[in-house]
């Protein structure tokens, strides 16, 4: 299961925690978020975003996928649940070096980011 998610790497047996194709930078959005190491093709599964546990907010765990993708009104992936917890896979053709990003549905980022202004 989890090598599907590439958070496993069989080789090596150690954690991988984010796909081999993305990478974790400085982001135009907010702070840090997702990007493509080179084109990624619609309908990728990126790994898991999320594990469900009731004993945590909103009743899940973020992994450093579900931590650093950032939020936009015109996402380019989409989280799906998978049961015991939630994946990633893109929706449209990703160019290199471009943003991942999700339409947030636990909280409104606008209602944060202003309440930090």
């Amino acid at each position: 299961m989890l090598s599907e998610c590439h958070l496993y790497d069989p080789e090596t047996e150690y954690y991988v925690p984010l796909h081999t194709a993305i990478t974790v930078k400085m982001s135009s959005i907010q702070g840090l978020g997702i990007f493509s190491k080179t084109f990624l093709e619609k309908g990728l599964e990126l790994g898991i975003s999320h594990v469900k546990n009731e004993k945590f907010q909103h009743g899940l765990v973020r992994t450093a996928l579900g931590a650093f993708i950032n939020h936009s009104e015109n996402p380019n992936c989409v989280r799906i649940d998978k049961g015991e917890y939630f994946v990633l896979i893109t929706t449209k053709d990703i160019e290199k070096d471009e943003e991942l990003t999700l339409k947030y549905s636990l909280y409104n980022p606008n209602d944060f980011i202003k309440s930090n202004l």
